[in-house]
């Protein structure tokens, strides 16, 4: 299961989900499923979303086995 930390992050930066949406070029509707766990980034958007953050990728995304 992989969880995340977006909102967090995206809270501190004081963003919207649609300005991260466009920073890491993908739909508002996108950032909101990844949000809400319905919807698993691929490998390069989460490093995308852990880098505009200033953050490694473990500090965002959480994968745990089930």
């Amino acid at each position: 299961m992989l969880t995340n930390k977006v909102v967090v992050c995206r809270a501190e930066k004081g963003w919207t989900q649609q300005e991260l949406a466009e920073l890491v070029d993908v739909s508002r509707q996108t950032i909101a499923s990844i949000e809400k766990n319905k919807y698993n980034p691929s490998l390069i958007l989460a490093f995308k979303i852990s880098s505009v953050f200033g953050k490694s990728i473990i500090d965002v995304f959480d994968y745990k086995q089930t």
